[in-house]
This record gives C-alpha cells, sequence and structure tokens, in this order.
C-alpha cells in the first residue's frame, strides 16, 4: 500500500472495500452514470464524479451538526450502465442494490438523472412490507408517461407510487394538471410545497417525526433553489435552502433510513456549487446516523 495517497474517485472518509469483512447494516454507496432522458440541461452522468471530487472538501467534524463521521461506510463505484436504455438501466441498478442487501447494506446512490431511483425503490419496496419515500424535488415526477415512455426522470415517483410506497414530497414548485389530480385522487401522497417550507418547516419536520415505516430519501438537486445550485437538469426558481434541506435530513436521522439518493447534479466542472451542495447533503446524512 503506497504512502501518501488517496483514492479521488471514492467518497472521502469511505472504508476500505473487504467483502470478507464487511460491516452488515451500514451504508454502500454507488453512482449511476446515465441522463439518457434528460429533456433539459444534460449533463447528471458526470455527477457520481464530481459530486465524489468535491467530497474532499470537508472536515470529519461537521460543525453545523457537533457530529463526526464515524460510522463506517462504503464506496462500492459505479454501476454499468446502458446509454439511451433507461428500463435496462433500471434493471441493472436493481440488480446491484439487491446485492447490496445481500450483504446487509444500506445503498446510498449518486446520480445521474432521477430515473436511476426506479431501481433502488423497487428493490426496497420488495424487502420491505411497507416503505416510505420522501422525495426532495422542485417536480412531482408523477407522469405516467413521459414524451411517450415509462421509464424517465419524469416518471420516477409515479413507478415508485406502483410499488406500492407512501410518497411525502417536499419544496414542489412545478407539475402538470394531470399529475396534481393523480395525487388528489389517491390517499398516500403527502405534499409539502415551496412556501409550507419556507413558511411553517415545523410542520414539515412534525409530519416526519410521525412517520414510522422504514424511509427512502430521494434528494432531486433541483430541489434546492437555481441561485445554490444551478446545474441540475430542470432548474426552478423559488427553492429551498441549504438550512431547510439540513433540517429534513436532521429530522429523518431519527427514523429508520433504508437508502437514499442525491441525483441530477448536471456538470462535469469540479468544485462546482451545485456538486459540493450535493456532496455535503450525503456528508451530512453520514455525520448524523
Amino acid at each position: 500500500m503506497l504512502l501518501n495517497t488517496y483514492e479521488p474517485w471514492k467518497f472521502a472518509f469511505s472504508a476500505q472495500t473487504d467483502f470478507d469483512n464487511i460491516k452488515k447494516d451500514s451504508y454502500g454507496i454507488i453512482g449511476v452514470p446515465f441522463d439518457s432522458t434528460t429533456s433539459y440541461h444534460s449533463g447528471a452522468r458526470s455527477g457520481p464524479i464530481v459530486v465524489r471530487e468535491a467530497s474532499y472538501g470537508f472536515e470529519k467534524y461537521n460543525i453545523n451538526f457537533k457530529s463526526s463521521i464515524d460510522t463506517v461506510f462504503y464506496d462500492f463505484g459505479d454501476v454499468n450502465v446502458v446509454p439511451g436504455n433507461c428500463e435496462a438501466t433500471c434493471k441493472i441498478v436493481e440488480d446491484t442494490v439487491n446485492e447490496l442487501l445481500d450483504l446487509e447494506i444500506r445503498p446510498i446512490t449518486i446520480g445521474g438523472e432521477h430515473s436511476a431511483s426506479i431501481g433502488v425503490i423497487k428493490a426496497l419496496s420488495e424487502k420491505y412490507d411497507k416503505l416510505t419515500v420522501v422525495h426532495l424535488d422542485a417536480h412531482r415526477d408523477l407522469a405516467f408517461k413521459f414524451i411517450g415512455e415509462k421509464y424517465s426522470h419524469a416518471t420516477v415517483m409515479r413507478r415508485a407510487h406502483e410499488f406500492g410506497v407512501d410518497l411525502v414530497q417536499i419544496g414542489i414548485r412545478s407539475s402538470s394538471a394531470e399529475e396534481d389530480e393523480f395525487v388528489d385522487s389517491t390517499y398516500n401522497i403527502q405534499t409539502f410545497k415551496n412556501k409550507d417550507v419556507h413558511r411553517h418547516m415545523d410542520a414539515v419536520q412534525y409530519y416526519l417525526t410521525t412517520v414510522d415505516t422504514p424511509v427512502y430519501l430521494s434528494i432531486d438537486m433541483d430541489v434546492f433553489d437555481p441561485a445554490i445550485a444551478p446545474a441540475v437538469g430542470n432548474p426552478t426558481p423559488g427553492g429551498l435552502f441549504v438550512s431547510e434541506i439540513e433540517d429534513v435530513v436532521k429530522s429523518l436521522s431519527y427514523k429508520n433510513v433504508v437508502g437514499m439518493d442525491v441525483v441530477e447534479t448536471a456538470t462535469n466542472k469540479l468544485g462546482e456549487n451545485t456538486a459540493v451542495t450535493a456532496a455535503k447533503i450525503i456528508y451530512d446524512f453520514l455525520s448524523l446516523v
């Protein structure tokens, strides 16, 4: 082993991967470098690289939460995707997550476009009888089809809902009329729009304390205001602030979070605002669990 070197393509503070001595019930990072259904700003396939690189800018001690990254977690690298084939890529992600679950590892996915979450949620929904997906996003992502495709960044949560999960959507500020009608027609989708978060974060936090199932946390980087995270697939003004996301992550850290993703970082520029902010979300989560 060479001294005075580090592995820049693994998330900072991740443990050496020794499959004979994997710590059970820990977290494992996978990247999904895929953006083939992107409908506006492409580039999310570079997200896993730039988010990992940005993670090296943080201290092991997290001053905001007065905690350190003491938990053992792993970075298993990137999934081999099929460019141009979203359904096939989702199936590969699902199979990869099932391998992690067999090792008793909880997945953390770095995207890549949001469609990557379909495969993760499918695997987790089959493992757990009940699952709540806490979905932070500017958009509902509840289209049945988008431009004729069932597997797309805009249909993620519709597919998830079909798997039988409950949804809590936070930061929403863009939706089609059909998506709103679908939400009104079902009983297990709770919505907190962007202004609800800005004005009533205490109500959001209280609601999260009432969730009594395993939780999957899915964060589309466009939930942030574009002034904070501009390099996303579909930037939408009026977004959330870093401190608000911190509050949500802290509230969920007391729950049984069985996986998470941070997706739609659409840049190949090292040190770009969006990449650094995405790395911070994962860093904060790992500081708290």
